[in-house]
């Protein structure tokens, strides 16, 4: 059912990497398993002699980066694609594998896709040089790439209207991170996912700071060197500056401002509006184009092609991601999207409401302060008669005063109704700073999951042709039904 994983191909003790390319390519291009080479595709190479290609390929590589990484070198990787018995015919499965290839190379490492059809479920065989085509660099292994091909995969099966493994299990012998593709992530990667958690639900860096150190980092700040270094207990100290790219003290000040923004997995959005990406840098669900009202406005034939090529790669995402979140029906789509909508709404009120008494006592705190600081001097003006040459000595302070008096009388404090003090106050809007910083921690991951509910309740209003007044008239003509009924 359009499974996937990835392997990496090395060089052993008993092979040349001539022997292990020619040996890898020989036996996925085997004419007995791939209708006599008709179910081959390749790009950057020629299939024939892609292994002579790929060997020529790594000593361009040697000459100009002068590297050599010896017997811990990649020569390739080896990706393999099996789709459910009797659901798809081996020209559309070469298809499918070719895309999944491009997609996953970005089109910047030659490959091959070999298709066997000699058991009972046909599967893609596609090897992909570990040099790329320019020889100057080298395809760099990543934590979870299994999964990363794993959703490119599904995605373009849904588009084919194929069916996928919703849940896969990980394999008997290997443990999960093995069967994902990857391997233990570094102390860097580990921070940067973990700043990539917490950043989420911080307002300012200095909340961001304290939630790292509550998930278990140790900081240091060196004030002589004008850094700060985290590391987890008994782990070596890391500079954020270190970790460069959307992890720098800058980079992260800039995203909790909301003026770089990224996209799930620590990768920098640069996705034009509108566009769609089937190798999941933007794996998230978009709206689906009106492309009749777009043609109205003098949209040409090239965009109408675009639009109809984009909704259907977005109605596959809207499909994976239904499935994905567990739902299986329109009615079950709409209850959670009302939901999602009612539970953010409602998260936002108590939020808008902590911040406006918060609001509160730090105007009255300053009131409190100033009635404080300036009651004796106010005293001696009335003791004085109201003297006007006193009034005049002492106007900013004796104005003050009355001002702090008139913000107490108006917010309703008098003889019944006494001030509270300061530390009273402050206890409060430590308390409240608290339940904030609680709520904004569900605020972006609820704001997200109910724009993505929305966006894909809309593609299936779209999907199906319904219209929002039908919906509405349906919807009150339920409520109608359920209120006789409790008559």
């Amino acid at each position: 059912m359009a499974t996937t994983w990835i392997k990496s191909l090395h060089v052993k003790k008993d092979r040349t990497k001539a022997k292990a390319i020619s040996d890898i390519i020989d036996y996925v291009e085997n004419p007995d398993k791939t209708d006599n080479g008709k179910l081959i595709s390749s790009y950057g190479c020629d299939s024939r002699v892609a292994d002579e290609q790929f060997l020529i390929s790594k000593r361009q590589y040697d000459e100009i980066t002068n590297r050599s990484q010896g017997w811990r070198d990649v020569l390739a990787y080896h990706i393999r694609q099996s789709f459910k018995p009797g659901e798809v015919d081996a020209e559309t499965a070469n298809k499918i594998g070719y895309e999944l290839a491009m997609s996953f190379t970005k089109g910047k490492h030659a490959f091959i896709v070999a298709t066997h059809i000699d058991k009972e479920h046909i599967h893609n065989h596609i090897i992909f040089n570990s040099t790329a085509l320019t020889c100057d660099r080298k395809f760099k292994d990543f934590f979870r790439s299994g999964r990363a091909v794993r959703r490119i995969s599904d995605l373009l099966c849904v588009e084919h209207g194929l069916s996928i493994i919703e849940k896969p299990k990980p394999s008997k012998g290997k443990n999960y991170g093995e069967w994902l593709g990857g391997k233990e992530p570094s102390e860097q990667e580990k921070l940067r996912r973990k700043i990539d958690e917490v950043l989420p639900s911080c307002s300012t860096y200095e909340e961001f700071l304290a939630a790292l150190q509550a998930s278990g980092y140790v900081m240091n700040q060196n004030k002589r060197k004008k850094h700060t270094t985290f590391s987890l207990p008994g782990r070596k100290p890391m500079r954020l500056d270190t970790l460069k790219g959307d992890h720098t003290e800058a980079a992260i000040r800039e995203r909790i401002a909301g003026t770089r923004i990224i996209s799930g997995g620590g990768i920098t959005q640069s996705v034009p509006t509108n566009t769609t990406n089937t190798g999941g840098g933007n794996s998230r669900v978009s709206l689906l184009i009106d492309i009749q009202a777009k043609i109205q406005q003098g949209k040409g034939e090239g965009y109408e092609n675009w639009a109809r090529i984009f909704n259907l790669k977005e109605a596959a995402k809207t499909l994976l991601f239904l499935k994905e979140n567990g739902i299986d029906s329109y009615e079950d789509l709409v209850k959670k999207s009302s939901s999602a909508s009612g539970n953010f709404a409602t998260l936002t009120k108590k939020i808008k409401e902590a911040e406006t008494r918060m609001n509160e006592i730090t105007e009255l705190q300053k009131h409190i302060g100033i009635y404080g600081k300036t009651r004796d001097i106010y005293n001696q003006y009335i003791k004085s008669g109201r003297s006007e040459k006193f009034y005049e000595e002492h106007r900013a302070d004796i104005t003050l005063h009355m001002a702090a008096k008139k913000y107490f009388d108006d917010a309703g404090y008098g003889k019944n109704n006494k001030l509270p003090t300061i530390a009273s106050l402050k206890q409060e809007y430590a308390k409240l700073l608290s339940e904030k910083k609680k709520l904004y921690s569900g605020y972006r991951a609820g704001k997200t999951n109910m724009q993505e509910l929305l966006i894909a309740k809309g593609n299936a209003d779209k999907i199906l042709g319904i219209k929002p007044e039908t919906q509405n008239r349906d919807a009150s003509r339920a409520k109608n039904r359920s209120e006789s009924h409790d008559k």
